[in-house]
């Protein structure tokens, strides 16, 4: 990985660019790559002073050069560079044609899983803006599969890839089978996603965006309108939500258990040590979170980080700050 690269991916990104320096470096480069690309897909579709249909042709088009390279590379983003208020999202769009060039260079097999995960999440982002177009409006999905999609498609993928590419980088990677692993994967990914779901409610209501399904919102005798008015009302639903990402984070603890070595385990089971104390925030703010900007102190997140790296990443630790004890009894007091 490049120096600028490096600089890019620590700018663009917060908990991620901690776990991935744990990654043995044939590792850490696919995975740093997709996850650069995914960001500048995610940032044109982010710029909300752009119309909905241009920011979707503009990702059909980043997803065509992805796969294929055949589309005028230098001109597809121009126009949303100086629309960025965020100078590291800035640099990250001016570098695209950058990180084509890394794509490129990428061995074979690489290049395809890169390339295959990065199809599905544009997917997921074009299907998003195109089920909310419009933020004045309140939209809601329709079903619970509408959002098990969605986070497929941005995250559970994601699960997928970041597995296909282990065992083939990592010698005796997992205890388990493939297959087990990429389905835990995806069941990880796809709870990480509903975390920031569950986190971000309040942001996206405000933004027409209204991930919980209709017709469990339908069922609760409530309308996407009285979600904020009557939030206790909405709490049954939100709860079981919050229920499922837990799940999807178990499935996260299994998978990390099952890795041999220590320190892709420390970058796998970060982002769910995270996830866990977040959804423990969630539950303490109730129906404030809608409210709240809910978000793990970066001095508990530091607090992580230490504590996998003293025990090299020891799966009793682990499981002793999942569980509570002594770890997250001094996590909590901040000594």
């Amino acid at each position: 990985m490049s120096p600028a690269n490096k600089s890019i991916l620590r700018a663009v990104s917060r908990s991620f660019y901690l776990s991935i320096r744990f990654l043995p470096t044939r590792l850490r480069e696919p995975v740093a790559l997709g996850y650069l690309l995914a960001r500048s897909t995610d940032t044109v579709a982010d710029t909300a002073t752009v119309p909905v249909k241009t920011r979707i042709e503009t990702l059909r088009r980043l997803s065509e050069t992805i796969q294929h390279g055949n589309v005028d590379r230098t001109a597809i983003v121009d126009s949303f560079v100086p629309l960025q208020t965020n100078p590291a999202e800035r640099t990250l769009l001016q570098n695209l044609p950058g990180t084509w060039h890394w794509l490129n260079q990428m061995e074979p097999a690489d290049r395809a899983d890169v390339r295959a995960v990065l199809e599905r999440i544009t997917r997921g982002q074009m299907l998003d803006l195109e089920r909310f177009p419009d933020p004045s409006e309140i939209r809601a999905l329709e079903t619970a599969a509408d959002l098990d999609e969605y986070t497929y498609l941005v995250a559970g993928c994601v699960g997928e890839f970041w597995t296909r590419l282990c065992f083939r980088h990592v010698r005796g990677f997992a205890d388990l089978s493939e297959e087990k692993m990429l389905a835990l994967g995806q069941a990880y990914g796809m709870g990480l996603q509903l975390i920031n779901v569950l986190r971000d409610a309040g942001t996206d209501l405000r933004a027409g965006r209204c991930y919980f399904p209709a017709q469990e919102l339908t069922a609760a005798g409530i309308t996407t309108a009285q979600i904020f008015r009557e939030p206790e009302k909405f709490q049954p639903i939100y709860r079981n939500w919050i229920d499922k990402a837990e799940r999807g984070l178990e499935a996260g603890m299994e998978y990390s258990h099952a890795i041999r070595n220590r320190r892709v385990r420390t970058a796998t089971v970060l982002p769910a040590l995270i996830g866990m104390r977040t959804i423990a925030l969630l539950r303490k703010a109730g129906a404030e979170a809608l409210e709240q900007n809910v978000k793990v102190p970066r001095r508990e997140v530091r607090r992580m980080i230490f504590l996998l790296a003293i025990s090299f990443a020891s799966r009793k630790v682990i499981d002793d700050m999942v569980q509570g004890t002594t770890a997250w009894v001094a996590v909590d007091s901040g000594t």
